[in-house]
């Protein structure tokens, strides 16, 4: 009953907040501050990185109830890593993309302190920013993607993360276009009460390590209505997120949506408190992921994945507490704690078996897994393929896995209880 109730309170609190607090009328006192009255060019290849942190300095300075940071349509402004940073006077700061930003064309050509580029563009230490489009920010990864990791390793090692939210809170980001940043397309980091929406973030399926938005250590985050192909997870959610709501993706390419991966190296890490609805996959290689490694503490708590679509999507469901991208991973006893992880109404087509794979360790098994009308089909089958080769691999495979299930459920699962008391 406490994790429906828990259910029923985020849901509701999604529903009350999308559109954020109120502004009152009275005492309305506002600025618009145009980065062309600070010396920028805008022509795609002189270095605008001045005028916008002049013009960010008079914004965040400014004492009213709203002061705007226009970046004028049309145009495209080049910059070099650079961050707005508060607190801030007004009480809504709204930085206003109708024009493009973009990074440097080349690695070789973007100037970073002491040799390091973690971040292209960061908003840091803001209460009541509203970040919008319809502008694009386009972070030049290609040349990055494309380097010879052998020959250029501490390059691959500093690919940045194109805009990043940090230790910031009531963030509101809408309508705009994010691209081909080098690392993480967003990072939101270690703040609260963000709320994100009809974005369109893209970078080649094959690019690396460009998650779509990465949450880390922030608190009441809602990410909905947006559209998200990258060359890795749609949406991860990393250590230290809690109270998560993410409704209304459209994810593809990419690796899907994860939680993880937690615990690396014996870290304690945790999530909890996190709602996946209404999202479509579409030729992703996972669809929705749970991953720990081996050895990690912590927890996985209170999470649930309810009214997903999958479209030719190679593993739909994962849980796989031996996570390990590289072939030198050793045995050990402790692990992440994964528990009341339910998946509701999880419907489509797959391309590889098993669809289900749940993969939990003997020491720490996974408690109160639920499953209720799931129902996944073979995409080469339904096809019925004359010539199909069927695959020797079960539909689903489970090790130490404890829970229950109702209704429809394809494929089975045998390590479930088939009702609940």
């Amino acid at each position: 009953m406490g994790f429906l109730m828990l259910l029923t309170y985020l849901f509701s609190l999604f529903h009350n907040s999308q559109t954020g607090p109120a502004h009152s009328s009275l005492d309305f006192n506002s600025k618009i501050f145009n980065v062309f009255d600070y010396g920028a060019i805008g022509n795609g290849y002189s270095d605008d990185t001045k005028a916008f942190m002049d013009a960010w300095e008079d914004t965040c300075n400014y004492n009213g109830s709203e002061s705007t940071m226009e970046i004028p349509q049309g145009r495209t402004f080049l910059l070099q890593p650079i961050e707005f940073h508060g607190p801030c006077k007004s009480k809504k700061i709204v930085f206003s993309i109708s024009g493009n930003l973009t990074a440097p064309y080349a690695p070789y050509q973007w100037k970073c302190n002491e040799d390091y580029c973690h971040k292209w563009i960061e908003f840091a230490h803001i209460n009541g920013l509203y970040i919008d489009g319809p502008g694009t920010i386009d972070g030049q990864g290609p040349k990055w993607w494309s380097l010879n990791c052998k020959k250029y390793k501490q390059a691959c090692l500093r690919r940045p993360r194109g805009v990043v939210i940090s230790h910031s809170s009531n963030v509101h980001i809408s309508n705009i276009v994010v691209k081909d940043s080098p690392n993480f397309q967003m990072s939101l980091e270690d703040s609260k009460w963000i709320f994100v929406k009809q974005l369109t973030i893209t970078a080649d399926g094959d690019s690396p390590n460009t998650d779509g938005i990465h949450i880390q250590r922030s608190r009441n985050v809602f990410v909905y209505n947006s559209n998200i192909h990258t060359g890795d997870d749609c949406i991860s959610i990393g250590d230290g997120s809690k109270y998560v709501n993410i409704s209304g993706i459209s994810c593809g390419p990419g690796h899907g949506i994860s939680i993880g991966s937690l615990g690396r190296n014996g870290t304690k890490e945790t999530v909890e408190n996190v709602i996946v609805r209404d999202c479509i996959f579409r030729k992703t290689d996972n669809g929705v992921r749970i991953k720990t490694w081996q050895g990690g503490k912590g927890h996985v708590r209170n999470i649930l994945f309810e009214r997903i679509k999958l479209h030719g999507v190679t593993r739909p469901i994962i849980i796989d507490q031996f996570y390990c991208p590289h072939s030198q991973c050793k045995n050990h006893t402790e692990a992440v704690e994964i528990k009341n992880i339910m998946y509701k109404h999880i419907r489509g087509t797959a391309v590889r078996k098993p669809f289900v794979k749940l993969l939990c360790s003997k020491s720490v098994p996974c408690r109160e897994i639920y499953m209720k009308d799931i129902n996944i089909l073979d995409q080469d089958e339904r096809k019925e393929k004359k010539y199909h080769k069927r695959s020797s691999h079960p539909p689903a495979e489970c090790i130490n896995v404890r829970g229950e299930s109702n209704g429809e459920i394809m494929p089975k699962l045998a390590c479930l209880d088939s009702e609940r008391h």
